[in-house]
């Protein structure tokens, strides 16, 4: 079940990397790049990890990914990283926190508004956290260049 989800992240990702008009075989690799965060988020919960820490995990795989494909493909990381977060986007978070503000249920509003928030920002620190360490294994490696 966990590779039939992961497929059709894959399919979603590639549907979306199309729209976002990525060129050639960037397509294909965003779409890897979404299948493996949507695989890793699912295998995630199914050892038991909370949602959010699956989250967070599936953030960062999806991340260094990206900064991998990107120096093997010679492009921008954000061509893939961006397509291949799109799985992970709490959406339905946001779809729960308005049904239950239109239902006039203002705790359950909250309560899910504030986990859509929490998913939201653990994969933004997950991918800020992956970007700081490559730019300063870059910077690293161009300073000690600098001294020889």
């Amino acid at each position: 079940m966990i590779l039939l989800h992961s497929f059709f992240a894959f399919i979603a990702t590639f549907a979306f990397s199309i729209l976002f008009n990525i060129k050639g075989r960037n397509t294909f690799f965003a779409a890897v790049g979404g299948g493996l965060g949507w695989f890793v988020y699912s295998f995630s919960l199914k050892l038991d990890f909370s949602t959010i820490l699956s989250f967070f995990y599936a953030s960062i795989v999806v991340a260094i990914y990206s900064e991998t494909m990107a120096r093997i493909l010679k492009t921008p990381v954000t061509t893939i990283l961006i397509c291949a977060i799109i799985p992970l986007v709490p959406g339905s978070g946001m779809y729960y926190t308005m049904l239950e503000t239109i239902k006039g249920d203002i705790n359950k509003a909250l309560s899910e508004g504030l986990i859509t928030l929490t998913i939201a920002g653990v994969i933004a620190i997950g991918i800020i956290l992956v970007s700081s360490i490559v730019k300063l294994i870059n910077y690293y490696k161009t300073y000690k260049k600098g001294l020889k």
